[in-house]
């Protein structure tokens, strides 16, 4: 199963990422990817907003449809939910979805620089891609859902209540990324 369509037109950014996945604060650096969860009913897609700063989901959307909605509705979490400064920088995969006219006029709107990944390089995003790693192991590969629906207050639970508050990071100093975050903003910045 392959959630990113990068055989298109579209316009692709250049890599400016380039695997710096350690920005100095929130809100710096952002990255985006898409996955797939199975259900008796078929397959629920689930795009995802990490800051990378402390690995915190901060934005999301379900859906059984894997279109440009799909991570617009995730940006737009992001979005109402940090308020980020201009310059932020935006990491994403070639995918039609990130590269659709929709949501290249959503990030410049913010002042938002984009970045996407080489391609085939699975390596340039790859704090998405171990949090879905993470996610797949101790949530989707043991659970059998029914319905969307199931699957969609079990990912609700895994992000939120759990991932975002109590799992422990080994790249945080063993800490949840909220407990990250709350830390570092009580650490007087640098002049």
């Amino acid at each position: 199963m392959h959630t990113t369509d990068s055989k298109h037109s579209l316009p692709v950014a250049p890599n400016v990422l380039a695997r710096d996945f350690n920005p100095p604060r929130p809100d710096r650096t952002w990255a985006t990817d898409i996955t797939y969860v199975p259900t008796r009913e078929g397959w629920l897609y689930l795009a995802v907003v990490l800051d990378l700063f402390s690995r915190r989901v901060i934005g999301w959307a379900m859906d059984r449809c894997i279109d440009r909605h799909l991570v617009l509705s995730a940006l737009d979490m992001a979005l109402k939910g940090r308020c980020p400064p201009a310059g932020l920088l935006h990491h994403s995969d070639r995918g039609s979805q990130y590269a659709s006219e929709d949501y290249q006029r959503a990030l410049a709107a913010r002042g938002i620089r984009f970045s996407m990944s080489r391609k085939g390089n699975c390596w340039d995003n790859a704090v998405v891609e171990s949090f879905f790693s993470t996610l797949k192991t101790e949530l989707v590969h043991d659970a059998d859902f029914s319905t969307r629906e199931a699957a969609k207050g079990g990912l609700f639970e895994f992000i939120e209540v759990f991932y975002n508050r109590k799992r422990r990071h080994s790249s945080l100093g063993y800490v949840s990324p909220a407990d990250f975050e709350k830390t570092a903003s009580q650490v007087p910045l640098a002049a």
